[in-house]
C-alpha cells in the first residue's frame, strides 16, 4: 500500500525521521513545519493522509483541523505528545480520524496509516443497499440517509456503520470492530469504538437509552438492528 503523506510538525528531527521511514515503505512524503504551510499543501498537493502535530507554532493543530474541513478531505492522524483523553476527544470532534501519542514506533504508524487508507478507499460497484428501518446505506455510493435525510459521516464513522450493517442482526465485538476498522495496534483501545458509536448515534438521531439502529450488547460490543 502506498500514497501521499503530508507531515505537519515543527520538530525537524520528526520531519526527517518520518520522511525517511515512510519513504522507505514507498510512500510519497512531504513535510512542513507550520499549520499555514500544511493547509497550503492540503489544497495544492491533495495528500491521502496528514500526520498532524497539535503543538504547532502560530496556528495550532486544532485550528488546522477546523480549516481542513473547508479544503477537501484527507485522512488525518494526530501525532501528539499530549496523551490526555480531553485532547483526544477534542481532536476527534474536530475531524481527526485517529490519534497517536508520541513517541511511537514506525510499525504502529504504518499500521494506522494503512487502516485509514483502507477506510478512505472507494468501494467498487456492485455493493448492496442495506436498509434497517429508516436507515439506508448505499455501499456503492458511500451514502447514508435516515428517513430520506442525508447523513454526513467521517470515514471512520462510515466504516464502523458499514461493518455493522454488513453483519446486521449479529453482535459484533469491540475487538472485531477495532481490528477491522482501526487495525491490530488499536485492539486494546475500546474507547475508539465507544466514542465513534456515540457520534454515530447522535448523527443518526438514535437515542442511546432506546436505540432504533445501533444496539449495545453488554460486555460484547454492538449490533445493528436488522
Amino acid at each position: 500500500m502506498s500514497g501521499r503523506v503530508l507531515v505537519v510538525d515543527d520538530e525537524p528531527e520528526i520531519r526527517r525521521a518520518l520522511r525517511t521511514g515512510l519513504g522507505y515503505h514507498d510512500f510519497e512524503v512531504r513535510a512542513v513545519a507550520t499549520g499555514e504551510e500544511g493547509l497550503a499543501q492540503v489544497a495544492a498537493w491533495r495528500p491521502d493522509v496528514v500526520l498532524l502535530d497539535l503543538g504547532l507554532p502560530g496556528m495550532d493543530g486544532f485550528e488546522v483541523l477546523g480549516r481542513m474541513q473547508e479544503r477537501g478531505r484527507a485522512a488525518v492522524i494526530v501525532v501528539s505528545v499530549m496523551p490526555g483523553e480531553r485532547d483526544k476527544v477534542r481532536a476527534l470532534d474536530a475531524g481527526a480520524d485517529d490519534y497517536l501519542v508520541k513517541p511511537f514506533g514506525m510499525e504502529e504508524l504504518l499500521a494506522r496509516i494503512r487502516a485509514v487508507l483502507r477506510r478512505q478507499a472507494a468501494i467498487v460497484g456492485g455493493e448492496p443497499v442495506i436498509r434497517a428501518g429508516g436507515l439506508e446505506l448505499d455501499l456503492a455510493r458511500r451514502q447514508v440517509s435516515v428517513e430520506g435525510r442525508p447523513v454526513s459521516l467521517s470515514p471512520t464513522e462510515y466504516e464502523v456503520l458499514r461493518y455493522l450493517a454488513l453483519h446486521a442482526g449479529k453482535p459484533v465485538t469491540h475487538t472485531t470492530l477495532l481490528r477491522q476498522v482501526w487495525g491490530e495496534y488499536a485492539v486494546g483501545d475500546r474507547y475508539n469504538t465507544r466514542y465513534v458509536v456515540a457520534q454515530l448515534r447522535r448523527k443518526l438521531g438514535d437515542d442511546p437509552s432506546h436505540p432504533r439502529y445501533i444496539v449495545s450488547e453488554p460486555g460484547v460490543g454492538y449490533r445493528l438492528e436488522a
